[in-house]
């Protein structure tokens, strides 16, 4: 079931006000907590609050502090954006929407208003952000001016862009005339055969009409009467220029009047005409130019039973007018009125059982990278675990390690001489306060002695004296991994200077393997587009047997489901199913067999080509009743030269990131890091590494 859903638009004055506000109420409705959440809000003046949020949350009497309920302004993201630091925007946004789904049964996420300057910029990072928070969206566009062709290819356009990344649930066309529905209707039908829920909303006047206190603050006015009356809705307006017995002749329904601040005339009778039965009610008065009636005048009007908004502005009665014909009215919360019609609307055009009902049955096959990197960083803070970096030199290191500790993932131990630590942190002016850290050096650590005794009554059978151990234990992989032999750190990360067989040796002499493990073997998370995939083994065995490669496939899909990826597990060959021949096929087919019989209920298929592994429609065609083939999320390769070189062309090619090498079946958490690696790589191995601590 999706815990939210994404209102979204592709253009300004959409009208989803209504659909946030319909939903919301039908939400309430169904579950005890609903959440409201706006990724982007409208730059605001200091102490100035988002209209949108203050709506919903005052309206609804939504529980909730108003910092959380956002995560930028515009202009904040659009600077981010041009500074190359869209990653750290996601993973803001994310975090934040995580705070409120953990506290909420449902969060209803309104996306941005769109502005005529942004408009292409906005949509792109609102299929973003829909796609990294793995919600479905509702996408909203208005009818307002459009034939019924160009609403249907608005809707269609929108609907092909989203889908793309994002499940699209509903698509709703508002502010459509009335004359136009039934047709409209029909074409949208045509178009959307599939599940999406079509909706209409016509276009409803009085939403659309901006109040007087919309049009004062937006024309800088002053008001001098009728405070109480400022929610009064224009629906016309018109300049009073003639003589009075002509302009009443003019005055329509909610007309607001334009005049300037000296005709009395046309003041005092528009608001005697607002009293008598026999004129339409007037709006409000503008008073232009400035100028405000002389002190009888205004003596005379304090006296009336029912006195409209008069507000007075400085501009003159041609730049006024013009500026109140621009204005796009919106809803905001003390006006009752238009969001009780806002929500009676949406409820009277819009299935809304059918649409709760698609929500509780969503559930979203997308799980992107950032979400994946979240959801890591979040298990590891729950049970902080102490990691040790023996190449505490390095500068990947030292920078992967700041960033660790500023977040406070994990405790740390870097090995290595302080001093030398110290300047090379100062010399690349690197933000890591060495207070926050261990720093080791083998043999000058209290524990020296004790670990070059162990290590001599571990290896003595293996003709190890007391001068080998103590050589030994100066080695920083050695001294590291005995650390965690100890007890006095939780796991290790090396590579990013030494071979893998340096960071391995120890754990193979004295971590050892795990009960029932005959192998070790690695695994990459490689973080594709719209999935998370694992590799394996990519990294450390060449050429493993069908007994082996089994073992391998069934660490894997183990490591799948320790990390929250349902495992379904392609065992990789150059042929599938039945077709192929050959000693390689018949390994691979051999394997898929044992693994099958080792875990009977492992969703398992072997041999199978890499193309129908990942690609729907080619699985379907070479292995239609396959629960694996197109939808693989564990691909293991039959040796080390076909793992490795596609790992590394599928991270170029597709500018995947891939994490790891994680290694499997080890007694404690030993993991070997390439010597190309990052920063980043290190930081995100250390993070899967104390993740794998938490299990022991």
């Amino acid at each position: 079931m999706s815990k939210g859903i994404y209102i979204a638009t592709i253009e300004p004055n959409s009208g989803k006000s209504i659909v946030v506000l319909g939903l919301m109420r039908t939400l309430l409705g169904k579950t005890a907590k609903v959440g409201y959440f706006r990724p982007i809000i409208e730059d605001l003046e200091v102490g100035e609050m988002d209209s949108h949020i203050n709506t919903v949350v005052s309206h609804f009497e939504i529980d909730i502090n108003y910092k959380k309920t956002y995560a930028f302004t515009r202009s904040e993201v659009l600077n981010l954006f041009n500074e190359g630091k869209s990653g750290f925007v996601i993973d803001e946004i994310i975090k934040k929407y995580k705070y409120l789904e953990e506290r909420y049964d449902f969060v209803l996420v309104e996306g941005t208003d769109f502005s005529d300057e942004t408009s292409i910029i906005e949509l792109d990072i609102n299929i973003l952000i829909s796609k990294n928070l793995g919600l479905p969206a509702i996408i909203v566009l208005h009818g307002d001016g459009k034939n019924v062709k160009e609403i249907v290819d608005n809707a269609k356009l929108a609907y092909d862009t989203f889908k793309i990344d994002v499940d699209v649930l509903s698509v709703i066309a508002n502010k459509v005339n009335i004359d136009d529905i039934d047709l409209l209707d029909i074409e949208l039908k045509k178009q959307f055969k599939n599940n999406t829920e079509i909706s209409i909303i016509p276009e409803i006047r009085s939403l659309g009409s901006p109040t007087l206190k919309e049009i004062s603050k937006t024309i800088g006015g002053n008001l001098l009467f009728g405070k109480d009356l400022l929610n009064n809705q224009v629906e016309n307006y018109g300049v009073g220029a003639m003589q009075l017995r002509n302009y009443l002749t003019h005055l329509k329904e909610n007309t607001l009047v334009i005049v300037p601040g000296d005709r009395a005339d046309i003041i005092l009778g528009a608001l005697q005409a607002n009293l008598s039965k026999n004129y339409p009610k007037i709006s409000g008065i503008i008073l232009t130019g400035g100028i405000i009636p002389e002190e009888p005048i205004l003596k005379l009007i304090e006296g009336l039973s029912s006195i409209v908004p008069i507000i007075s502005v400085k501009g003159g009665t041609f730049y006024t007018t013009n500026k109140i014909g621009k204005i796009k009215s919106k809803i905001y919360a003390e006006n009752t009125d238009k969001i009780t019609t806002s929500i009676a609307t949406f409820e009277k055009h819009v299935d809304v059982n059918k649409l709760t009902n698609d929500l509780i049955t969503f559930k979203s096959d997308i799980f992107t990278p950032r979400m994946f990197q979240y959801n890591l960083l979040q298990r590891a803070l729950k049970n902080k675990k102490h990691i040790v970096l023996p190449e505490g030199n390095d500068e990947r290191v030292l920078r992967a390690a700041a960033k660790l500790i500023n977040n406070q993932v994990v405790e740390l131990t870097l090995i290595g001489e302080k001093e030398k630590i110290s300047e090379q942190i100062a010399k690349l002016d690197i933000p890591l306060n060495l207070e926050q850290i261990n720093i080791v050096s083998p043999i000058k650590s209290p524990h020296y002695e004790d670990y070059v005794n162990t290590f001599y009554k571990l290896r003595k059978h293996k003709n190890v004296n007391l001068d080998i151990a103590k050589d030994t234990m100066s080695d920083v992989s050695y001294f590291a991994t005995m650390m965690i032999y100890k007890g006095h750190a939780d796991g290790m990360v090396s590579g990013a200077v030494h071979t893998t067989q340096h960071t391995l040796r120890p754990a193979l002499q004295f971590i050892k393997t795990k009960p029932g493990v005959n192998i070790v073997s690695s695994v990459f998370f490689m973080c594709l587009e719209d999935r998370i995939s694992i590799f394996g083994d990519c990294a450390i065995n060449p050429n493993p047997n069908a007994e082996q490669l089994a073992e391998i496939a069934i660490s894997s899909a183990k490591t799948a489901q320790d990390f929250g990826i349902e495992p379904k597990v392609a065992m990789l060959s150059y042929s599938s199913g039945a077709s192929g021949k050959g000693l390689d096929v018949e390994k691979v087919r051999t394997a898929t067999e044992i693994a099958k019989e080792e875990v009977p209920d492992l969703k398992i298929e072997g041999p199978i080509q890499y193309d129908a592994a990942v690609d729907m429609r080619i699985g379907k065609s070479k292995l239609p009743n396959s629960e694996v083939a197109g939808q693989a999320s564990v691909l293991i390769f039959p040796d080390l030269n076909t793992g490795n070189n596609t790992y590394k062309a599928v991270q170029r090619e597709t500018g995947a990131l891939a994490i790891g090498p994680m290694l499997q079946g080890l007694n404690k958490p030993v993991n070997d890091l390439s010597r190309g690696c990052t920063a980043d790589d290190i930081y995100s191995t250390v993070i899967i590494t104390a993740i794998q601590a938490q299990e022991f």
